[in-house]
């Protein structure tokens, strides 16, 4: 989430106050369960976010009078970081995520005729599996990033790059924002914070050669780069469906940030991303 940056140069002192605390309170939480967890409470908040972001998620596209399957989608979300927990333990697993989808996909088709009215048929199937690959799908690899080889500084690394690109959007466009991003979209994001977003998450790629320091500096930059692009097309997505449903927050769980939506909606892209670089380019 880029965290609402303003035109005009104010800010709202007490809602910089609850983000403030919001993110003290957040990034305590995520250190102790990173860094000094085991593997299962990881995941099992992973797929207590999931849940809770996709719960946000069909509320809003319940605004829209669709009809979705909030329940099932929930309960298949939270199922696949706990299915991908379960088979990385095992010898030689087959990945099981592809699987899960398909099944879901029978499934919703299943619920689809045990309906009365066939109205909106189409909408409640890709509105539900839309929001299981687009949330659940998409975080989920948050755990496959986690049993890699340092796998607790490669999740730290996806998280400070993408969130102090928030923060320097947040600064910078607070501070001399002036030109509107994408007016349409968000009237608050600006080209100014945009630019910011970005020499924060390089910075902060670069400066993380301190604990990922297998990691070549010409790689850091770039991912720096690409993932602070990537984290702000997150935020833009999620800020365009918020607008379509006439909504300022997913919800309001979290005081200063609005809902756990707008919390990961910046990191659905550059987890997996992250992760197949790492896979590709890290591994010649």
């Amino acid at each position: 989430m880029i965290i609402g940056h303003e035109t005009g140069g104010t800010v709202d002192n007490r809602s910089l106050t609850n983000r403030i605390l919001t993110s003290v309170l957040v990034i305590t939480l995520v250190v102790l369960v990173i860094f000094f967890s085991p593997n299962w409470v990881f995941t099992l908040l992973a797929s207590l976010m999931i849940g809770l972001a996709l719960k946000e998620f069909f509320t809003l596209a319940e605004k829209k009078n669709l009809y979705v399957y909030k329940y099932f989608g929930i309960s298949i979300g939270m199922l696949i970081p706990i299915i991908i927990y379960f088979q990385k333990g095992m010898e030689g697993y087959f990945t099981l995520e592809p699987f899960i989808i398909v099944i879901a996909c029978l499934f919703i088709f299943v619920l689809q005729f045990t309906r009365r009215d066939s109205s909106q048929a189409l909408a409640s199937v890709a509105v539900t599996l839309f929001g299981v690959l687009y949330i659940a799908w998409l975080f989920s690899f948050f755990i496959q990033l986690k049993f890699m080889p340092q796998g607790a500084f490669l999740v730290s690394f996806v998280i400070l790059v993408t969130k102090m690109g928030d923060v320097g959007a947040y600064l910078v466009g607070s501070l001399i924002g002036k030109h509107s991003l994408i007016l349409r979209i968000s009237p608050n994001k600006t080209v100014e914070g945009m630019l910011g977003g970005l020499i924060f998450s390089i910075l902060s790629a670069v400066l993380s050669k301190y604990y990922l320091p297998s990691f070549p500096i010409g790689h850091l930059i770039v991912l720096g780069l690409f993932l602070g692009v990537l984290a702000q097309v997150g935020d833009l997505a999620e800020s365009l469906l918020k607008r379509d449903c006439g909504v300022k927050d997913s919800g309001a769980i979290l005081p200063g940030f609005g809902g756990m939506f707008d919390l990961i909606d910046s990191l659905l892209f550059t987890a997996p991303i992250f992760y197949f670089y790492v896979e590709v380019m890290m591994k010649r």
